[in-house]
């Protein structure tokens, strides 16, 4: 391709980790995914089942370790040009299907977007942006806690940690609020800082209610293939993202790749469906015997 046919190359000119994959055979992608602190309170749940996110809550409640040879392996044949792994068998790719039985999103509805820049333009009702946030979270973070547009996860989560007993219903959705902020912050839309939760998520969790009319596993899908995008570049070494939604569609489409004592049901919407399905199979084969 172009005056050196050997080398790989995106789209912009980037040149693809592929191309020199033999001078850089022991490059291992380091992945910026944290664990989210905050334990999942069943007072959480009705916010949870309203935004569409309680099977990535309960997901997230269950840690696993990330094997980042296996993601890097598949980051070297992902192609940016057609969104694809390029494997030696074809091409195949992480659809929305995945995303819904593997991390229950909701993958259709309103779409997913926001304004990174003069975001205090865009608060409602021209109120300043952290005045907002103490009124959804009722309280307001430190100076030193907060960057730009963003606050420190580590406040986050000594802040928002645990519920008091016997909390109003009031405290019970500040904290709902500031668990699916960190949710979404670190689980789904996490960035390379991977310390710091933006508080562009203030506009969807100031409306619990309507959440869920969003497609939460389109944003989430097309945020993966941006960040691989970016990891497949030979400069990158860190990745960003849903890395769980990558390693997951990695051990059920590849089973062989899957690592001793992982727990299939860790992933309860992607069991749950293919029991169903399974069983609706049985049916319909039965009552065709029957005719």
């Amino acid at each position: 391709m172009g005056d050196d046919p050997r080398r790989l190359y995106r789209l912009d000119g980037v040149a693809h980790i592929a191309g020199v994959i033999n001078d850089e055979p022991r490059r291992c992608i380091t992945s910026m995914r944290r664990q989210q602190g905050m334990r999942l309170d069943e007072r959480y749940v009705p916010y949870l089942q309203m935004a569409g996110l309680y099977h990535l809550a309960r997901l997230n409640d269950r840690w696993f370790q990330l094997d980042e040879p296996l993601v890097s392996a598949f980051v070297e044949r992902w192609h940016p040009e057609t969104h694809t792994f390029h494997m030696p068998f074809g091409e195949c790719t992480i659809t929305l299907q995945d995303v819904a039985y593997q991390l229950g999103l909701p993958v259709d509805g309103r779409y997913v977007s926001g304004c990174l820049t003069d975001f205090h333009v865009y608060i409602e009702g021209g109120r300043p942006a952290w005045q907002w946030f103490h009124e959804l979270l009722g309280v307001l973070p430190p100076a030193n806690q907060i960057q730009k547009f963003a606050v420190n996860c580590t406040w986050f989560q000594e802040t928002f940690g645990e519920c008091p007993e016997g909390a109003d219903e009031e405290t019970v959705r500040h904290f709902a609020r500031a668990y699916i902020m960190m949710l979404l912050g670190t689980q789904l839309f996490a960035d390379k800082s991977g310390n710091h939760i933006h508080i562009i998520w203030l506009p969807f969790v100031a409306r619990l209610e309507e959440m869920g009319g969003y497609s939460w596993g389109s944003a989430a899908l097309a945020w993966l293939y941006r960040c691989m995008c970016r990891g497949a570049n030979r400069h990158v070494v860190k990745l960003a993202g849903p890395l769980q939604l990558l390693q997951s569609w990695i051990f059920w489409r590849f089973p062989g790749f899957k690592s001793a004592g992982y727990d299939a049901f860790s992933w309860p919407l992607a069991s749950s469906n293919t029991f169903d399905i399974h069983i609706f199979y049985e049916t319909e084969f039965s009552a065709l015997k029957t005719e």
